[in-house]
């Protein structure tokens, strides 16, 4: 695991849409994370952890 995803991992827990962000930009995978956030924390983290470490 380089330096950069282990940032971005360390983001996703703290702040998962600002982790989505970085990664993905604005798109629909940050739209989605911010419903998840808004809604409940937990599946908010997890989208974020899935966005961050897919290939």
């Amino acid at each position: 695991m380089d330096t950069n995803k282990l940032l971005l991992v360390i983001i996703a827990i703290l702040l998962p849409p600002v982790a989505v962000f970085l990664k993905a930009g604005a798109g629909k995978d940050l739209l989605i994370n911010i419903v998840l956030c808004l809604l409940f924390w937990f599946p908010g983290l997890l989208h974020a952890l899935w966005v961050v470490t897919k290939a």
